[in-house]
């Protein structure tokens, strides 16, 4: 090996050594197998352009590009022509995610779930474009000094967000690179100049005369480095508040009854959740309520506003008590009220720190290290503990006040009024003038509540709109208020702004609003009943929801006037979101069988199926323009592997929803099947119904329950449309490929996994569609031959 390929080896090493300090921030620790691949192809077109050679520039320029086009297929490939060139979508996307992991990193402890895009894009992104730094400074510019400044830059972010008592390792770690790197380039410069195994002979008084060996210079420069590396995350600013917590989880370290909680904002992820694409189910509840409407689900409350933003307050913890939780603060004897008893399953992705429970919640039944807050009455999760993949069990009162008793609820405690009506000065008068003018009738705070829910739920004017930036600063409730658009961020903040100028005790809730029933009687709650709402206290009752969002949630039957022609809500029916409109669906795969041309799925794919390039695909010149870069060295090997990727995106990806297309989507579907298990080394036999040739994959690939059932209902679905009089499409045969090929990958060597990623065989379904249509070019043109013949026989 030369000493240049020597040294770009030991810059890869020093990079992922460095990144390895990253690891306890995110959970699992998968994406450095990810990041250590797409490093490898970055540094291997670095040494390839070096080696042509190209010019210093250019062989930055073409790491650089390739490194673009990278995160695009791993990251944007969806909104990229052919996967692979960023184009203004792809550049869109990666905006789009950093935002998305910018919030993700304000939200969630460490570590932090793998499932956000946005971090991992943080992530591999942040370490490929350190690689590329040190891989320019050490091997294309031949200075390996300067580059451990990226690399202690990498593991000081790391260090500077974590608290864990392994930093020293990871510094070892990371430390160790950057010598073996000093040692290569000192390696690589003393072999142009021969041998120098120490510096100048010492004089017998043991002088050093003449210069330092360079070895030795090295050595200091990489102990005065390492020096850098301990002092610098010392010197570095505290960051607090969700994955930039040093406390990790925000709760205090004991184990008894003492600590506190200093909460992070958990709203930065709510106008994600409901503009989501799917609505994933965050909770499956069971309750023995008769009354859904009121199945909130409160998380947290947030009673500390600032100017800029509600949040919560820092309190004291305890340890969760033991049977029945304390009465409520605030309810009286004299307020009728039932008990409930709810089951919730968490899903297994979703990593929440706060229990989403009913409120007042009276005793809770749940694993795991979870503590107390009294004054909200929730429970947070300690030490790294959150609700994934849950079940537990909660009972909960089902408080019925009635307007009179809230009409005539006495003044509350001076000490409770003043900490839950204070406003900061910051606050515009707008907000204030214009409470005072919507409740300008009201004899109690019962009705100026009222009043304020009718004003923004009915008779505002306001639209409700999750597009709108929740906003900040102290005039974001007056923007709102002018504009009156908004999601339920805005109605909250603003009527718990505006309960307080008049005051009367008010904050924030938290948590989900009444999800979707189900056919076996379970509540499905999904990412777009993410919900907030103000909670106001009346002595005597307590803190009491009210629900001025307009569409969403349900409004309180103690709140809903008998006027005639009210506009009120039904409290009665939960908050319903609107279904997604489908999109058009993918043609059949490349090659024909007898059963694709049976319903007609030969033809090409459909327009909308296909990504808009502004005509019908990449030019030639900018596929030339594009390898004249480099990138052919990517593409070459990586052919089999893109348009694998491809394929499977188009045949797995979105159909449309009428009888005409139950054919085409479930037989791509069944394709893609049966050539994942050929990329795992089941070969089809196109010969066999489908029953039987599930029944093959089955027993060859040796599945296990799930995925034999997974790959036994896409066969199922075949055959459906194939001999139904009236095809229909069947739902989840997407997923049921992801089981299949999960239970196949779980089978299999790691070499045989690493063939099926890399070299799949089905690609040879490429070389099959040339040859055919090769085949029925020169039948064509032998067809054509008799008729020139005869043609020039006529005019001689």
């Amino acid at each position: 090996m030369s000493g240049r390929a020597r040294l770009a080896l030991c810059a890869w090493a020093a990079t992922l050594m460095a990144a390895c300090a990253l690891l306890p921030l995110v959970d699992p620790a998968t994406w450095i197998l990810q990041t250590a691949l797409l490093l490898a192809v970055q540094s291997a077109v670095g040494a390839a352009a070096r080696r042509v050679p190209l010019a210093r520039p250019l062989t930055v320029a073409a790491q650089a590009v390739v490194t673009l086009v990278l995160l695009t297929l791993v990251f944007a490939r969806q909104h990229a022509p052919a996967g692979l060139i960023p184009g203004p979508q792809a550049f869109q996307r990666f905006a789009d995610l950093l935002q998305q992991g910018g919030d993700d990193i304000a939200r969630y402890a460490i570590p932090a779930p793998l499932e956000s895009d946005g971090i991992r894009l943080m992530l591999v992104g942040g370490v490929l474009v350190i690689g590329l730094l040190v891989d320019t400074l050490a091997v294309t510019f031949r200075s390996a000094a300067p580059a451990g400044l990226p690399l202690l830059a990498l593991y000081s972010v790391a260090a500077g967000l974590s608290e864990g008592g392994t930093d020293w390792l990871w510094f070892l770690v990371a430390a160790t690179g950057y010598l073996m790197l000093l040692l290569a380039e000192g390696r690589d410069r003393l072999s142009q100049w021969g041998r120098v195994f120490g510096g100048a002979p010492r004089t017998p008084g043991g002088e050093q005369d003449g210069v330092v060996a360079p070895v030795r210079t090295g050595r200091r420069i990489g102990a005065f480095a390492l020096g850098i590396a301990l002092v610098v995350p010392l010197a570095l600013p505290a960051m607090n508040g969700g994955l930039l917590d040093s406390a990790r989880t925000g709760v205090g370290s004991g184990t008894g009854g003492g600590g506190t909680i200093s909460a992070v904002n958990p709203l930065v992820s709510l106008r994600d959740s409901l503009n989501v694409d799917e609505n994933r189910q965050v909770l499956s509840v069971e309750t023995d309520s008769d009354d859904m409407s009121n199945l909130y689900l409160r998380i947290v409350s947030l009673d500390d506003f600032d100017g800029t933003t509600w949040k919560p307050s820092k309190r004291n913890i305890t340890a969760v008590p033991d049977g029945t939780f304390p009465t409520p603060i605030g309810l009286g004897p004299e307020t009728k009220r039932t008990q409930t008893r709810t089951t919730i399953s968490a899903a297994d992705w979703y990593a929440q720190d706060w229990l989403p429970m009913p409120y007042p919640p009276s005793g809770v039944r749940i694993a795991g290290n979870w503590r107390y807050e009294p004054v909200g009455m929730t429970l947070v999760g300690d030490h790294g503990q959150n609700t994934r993949g849950l079940t537990y069990e909660v009972r909960s009162l089902n408080v019925q006040p009635t307007a009179d008793q809230l009409a005539a609820a006495p003044q509350p405690s001076a000490a409770l009024k003043r900490e839950y009506t204070e406003l900061p000065d910051s606050l515009p008068d707008v907000v204030s003038r214009v409470a005072r003018q919507v409740t300008a009738g009201a004899a109690n705070p019962y009705e100026q509540a009222v009043e304020l829910q009718e004003y923004f739920a009915i008779n505002g004017g306001f639209e409700y709109d999750t597009q709108v930036k929740v906003g900040s600063g102290s005039q974001a409730i007056a923007r709102f208020l002018e504009d009156k658009q908004g999601f339920c961020v805005h109605f909250s903040f603003a009527m718990a702004a505006m309960a307080r100028s008049l005051g009367i005790p008010a904050r924030v809730a938290v948590g989900f609003a009444p999800g979707s029933p189900q056919a076996d009687g379970s509540v499905s709650v999904g990412l777009r009943d993410a919900h907030a709402w103000p909670e106001v206290y009346f002595e005597g009752v307590g803190w009491t929801r009210f629900e001025p969002t307009p569409t969403r949630g349900s409004t309180p039957s103690y709140t809903v006037t008998e006027a005639p022609g009210s506009s009120v809500p039904d409290p009665a029916l939960p908050s319903r979101n609107a279904e997604t409109e489908p999109s058009a669906a993918p043609s059949a795969s490349e090659s024909c069988t007898a059963q694709d041309k049976k319903l007609g799925a030969c033809a090409g794919e459909s327009a909308a199926a296909v990504p808009v390039t502004g005509g019908d695909g990449p030019k030639w010149y900018a596929v030339l323009a594009w390898a004249a870069g480099g990138l052919a060295v990517l593409l070459i090997p990586l052919a089999p592997l893109l348009w694998r990727l491809r394929t499977r995106s188009v045949r797995l990806g979105a159909h449309g929803r009428t009888e005409a297309d139950a054919g085409p989507h479930t037989l791509a579907v069944w394709r893609e099947l049966t050539d994942t298990a050929w990329d795992f080394g089941i070969m089809p036999e196109e010969s066999q119904t489908p029953r039987k040739a599930a029944a093959r994959i089955v027993r060859l690939g040796q599945l296990d329950p799930t995925a034999a059932a997974a790959v036994h209902r896409v066969a199922d679905a075949v055959e459906q449309v194939l001999y139904a009089p009236r095809p229909r499409l069947t739902a989840g045969l997407t997923e049921d490929v992801h089981r299949a090929s999960a239970g196949l990958r779980d089978t299999v060597s790691r070499g045989t996994r690493l063939r099926a990623l890399l070299a799949p065989r089905s690609t040879v379904r490429v070389a099959w569609a040339v040859s055919a249509r090769w085949a029925a070019l020169k039948q064509r043109a032998a067809a054509a031959r008799p008729t020139l013949r005869k043609a020039s026989g006529q005019q001689g």
